[in-house]
């Protein structure tokens, strides 16, 4: 699997991040975790191999693909 940098809004290598996966076109996003509980509680249908992040708009405004 190969990772192409999207972009990111952050400074000095912190995140968030995006990036696409090259082969399939899916969208790898890096960021802090969702923990909030209250946020967490709210969530639906969640599968144990899942994890949530926080995405500032911003980013996915500037720098998601498009088409």
């Amino acid at each position: 699997m190969t990772l192409k940098f999207l972009g990111t809004t952050s400074e000095n290598g912190n995140c968030p991040t995006l990036y696409e996966v090259v082969e399939t076109g899916d969208i790898v996003v890096q960021g802090d975790r969702l923990i909030d509980t209250g946020h967490l509680e709210q969530l639906r249908d969640v599968k144990d191999s899942e994890t949530f992040v926080v995405v500032p708009r911003e980013l996915l405004t500037r720098f998601a693909p498009k088409e």
